[in-house]
């Protein structure tokens, strides 16, 4: 019988690649962020150690314009903050859209793969009666052979 061939193969692979180009794109996204999380804590840690060194500052007593430039670089982390935050927000949204596009690719990729799975088992079947018959037509030939000679 000849070789078991999936007439789809080709489109298999090729669905496999996307898939495998999606997810690393994903996996980049996500990276992205982890980044973009561990800067807003570095900035949020930043801000609230300013703040505090501001409060101390205040209680000691400093003069106008070191609270001027205080105020001035807090409300300039505040901004830093605020974009930053944006900033993930399309981060997570972009995230998101890619995961749906893996989620889609990886159900095309299954259903194709199911399928080459359905006809692998009908050809081993079909390989397994083909061999069932070639055994049980040597066993007939056999018997007929030893029926002659006897």
């Amino acid at each position: 019988m000849k070789k078991f061939r999936f007439s789809l193969e080709t489109v298999l692979d090729y669905k496999q690649q996307v898939l495998d180009s999606l997810q690393a794109e994903h996996g980049a996204i996500l990276a992205q962020v982890k980044r973009q999380e561990d800067l807003i804590e570095r900035l949020e840690a930043d801000y609230r150690a300013l703040s505090g060194e501001f409060n101390q500052r205040k209680l000691e007593g400093l003069s106008v314009l070191d609270a001027m430039k205080y105020e001035q670089y807090l409300r300039s982390s505040e901004r830093q903050l605020e974009e930053a935050h944006r900033h993930l927000a399309e981060l997570r949204r972009q995230e998101e859209a890619k995961r749906s596009e893996v989620v889609e690719a990886k159900k095309e990729t299954s259903s194709i793969e199911k399928l080459r799975e359905k006809k692998l088992d009908i050809y081993n079947k079909a390989v397994q009666k083909s061999e069932e018959n070639l055994i049980d037509e040597f066993v007939m030939t056999k018997r007929a052979m030893e029926a002659q000679s006897a």
